[in-house]
């Protein structure tokens, strides 16, 4: 099943399913790309934990080495944008890439949560942009600058089950149509019940927090206008455009 959360011709908040391009709620049926309705981020975190490094190709390109345990890092809800949204990212800098990430949406608060209970803690999976900011991430330990800028996460378009993911689903980005990223899932070198038990070994998720779970090799900068999808198979496709002033 797969939801989403959007705003109806009235102004109300709704989360309704989605089928066949359309949200469906009560007795309403909406195209999920028309001007009708406004689409949401399909949760509202209090916090993002971030993967870095979690394909072997992508640290290559970093010319990073594979970390031997989870490499993690936060975006706040400052971070949050929606399906549709122009993101107007920092000014004057040389370089703001793209990354196409799975999401991973926590259902219920945990803590200390094993591998093999980790799948009980999630709600579904989305489809995550994590926009970075080299120049600054390379001059900063912390990355707030490089990653946590006003809208540095676009997130969804809808909430999917776990069963409508394959394991090996593929997870891509384009801009301006043309592909850039094309990976696996079954390529994470952590996969998501570890990342869970690692996560929750140190901090609390609330439900409605997102794990980013890393992204695949490809990533690039960004120009003023671009176009950016990021599709995850079994979710859809994300898409939301940038503005550099």
């Amino acid at each position: 099943m797969r939801y989403a959360r959007f705003r109806d011709p009235a102004g109300a908040v709704r989360r309704g399913t989605v089928e066949d391009g359309a949200v469906h709620f009560a007795n309403e049926r909406y195209d999920l790309e028309s001007d009708e309705i406004d689409v949401l981020p399909p949760c509202e975190p209090s916090k993002i934990v971030c993967i870095g490094r979690n394909y072997a190709d992508h640290a290559a390109e970093m010319d990073s080495d594979v970390p031997d345990r989870p490499l993690l890092f936060l975006k706040p809800p400052n971070t949050v944008a929606a399906h549709g949204d122009t993101v107007t990212v920092p000014a004057g800098k040389d370089r703001i890439d793209y990354e196409a990430e799975l999401g991973v949406v926590i259902g219920e608060q945990c803590r200390h949560v094993s591998e093999s209970e980790a799948m009980d803690v999630v709600e579904g999976y989305t489809c995550v942009n994590d926009l970075s900011n080299r120049d600054d991430q390379r001059q900063e330990q912390n990355w707030i600058r490089g990653k946590a800028f006003d809208g540095a996460a676009p997130l969804g378009p809808v909430l999917a089950t776990p069963d409508e993911v394959p394991d090996d689903a593929s997870v891509e980005s384009r801009v301006n149509g043309e592909t850039k990223q094309n990976g696996t899932l079954d390529q994470l070198i952590f996969p998501v019940p570890e990342l869970i038990a690692e996560i929750t070994t140190y901090l609390t998720l609330e439900p409605g927090d997102v794990i980013a779970t890393g992204t695949p090799e490809g990533v690039g900068p960004l120009s003023d206008g671009d176009e950016v999808e990021i599709e995850v198979e079994g979710v859809g496709t994300l898409r939301h455009s940038v503005r550099i002033p």
